[in-house]
């Protein structure tokens, strides 16, 4: 049974550590791969590792589809069963995908009331709204209450990513081949951003070698943010632990967050951003 009348629900592409989601009682909806004829339920069937070491080799470009209702309505009968009176559910951005039209289309099924949330963004951008929620709840917060705390984090959310490559982004259909070709020749690493405003994704500076991509990431995140209180703040890779842990380390020793960690990013992302991006996602509390 659960501990709280209010379920929380969100998807797989939130990247919060496995240790977390466990704590806060957290359910995941998996978002699919589809890879050379075969369906994987992200997180399930396919482990972000297993699934960057196959996309570095693999020639066979892997695509993702949205969960369907009815999974969704499954997990909401999971949440009731278990005890939810009240479920909030905190998506992937609409304009990224249609995860949160079929938590919407699941939701007209029952009786209890179910708030859908837009994060308008992706990876930990979604999951600190997700456990931003959650702590709210662990508070004795009503849903409205969690919904509102989702919200001003939102509001304060920097999430800036550096890709290794920009095949991934052009093979899914996100850029022309004419530019990813010239980027390629060039050795460019570019620079992409979240806009918590639209949901979309925008592009950002571009560099020519990975140190100086990785430096200006660092430099362009802490300029980004408003620090209006403490920091939250995660650093995310594909596959890229060494360098993402280096981040990491310096981020604690000079700015020193009262929340940071490390945490590798999903196979449903990773099929658009490619092997070795790195990412600085993070908020300030009011």
């Amino acid at each position: 049974m659960l501990k709280h009348r209010i379920a929380l629900v969100t998807d797989s592409t939130c990247d919060l550590p496995a240790g977390l989601k466990h704590q806060y009682e957290i359910f995941v909806v998996p978002i699919n791969v589809i890879w050379d004829g075969k369906e994987y339920r992200d997180g399930i069937d396919l482990e972000p590792v297993e699934f960057y070491n196959r996309l570095a080799v693999d020639p066979q470009l892997p695509t993702t589809s949205q969960p369907s209702p009815e999974v969704f309505k499954t997990t909401y009968e999971t949440a009731i069963q278990s005890g939810a009176e009240e479920i909030v559910v905190i998506c992937i951005s609409s304009a990224m995908s249609g995860t949160l039209t079929s938590a919407r289309q699941a939701a007209e099924k029952f009786d209890i009331p179910i708030h859908i949330v837009d994060s308008k963004s992706n990876s930990m951008s979604l999951g600190f709204q997700v456990l931003t929620a959650a702590r709210v709840r662990e508070q004795g917060g009503s849903a409205e209450e969690m919904v509102a705390a989702a919200n001003r984090a939102r509001q304060s959310m920097v999430y800036i990513v550096v890709l290794d490559t920009m095949k991934f982004l052009q093979r899914g259909g996100r850029i022309g081949s004419a530019t990813a070709f010239l980027g390629e020749i060039l050795q460019i690493k570019p620079q992409i951003r979240v806009n918590h405003e639209t949901g979309t994704v925008e592009p950002g500076e571009k560099t020519r070698t990975r140190r100086k991509a990785l430096e200006v990431l660092y430099q362009n995140f802490f300029e980004a943010i408003k620090v209006k209180g403490p920091l939250h703040i995660a650093v995310l890779h594909n596959n890229a632990e060494a360098e993402a842990n280096a981040i990491l380390e310096r981020i604690r020793a000079e700015i020193a967050p009262v929340e940071l960690f490390l945490s590798i990013v999903s196979p449903v992302l990773g099929v658009h951003t490619g092997p070795g991006a790195v990412a600085i996602c993070g908020y300030s509390e009011d």
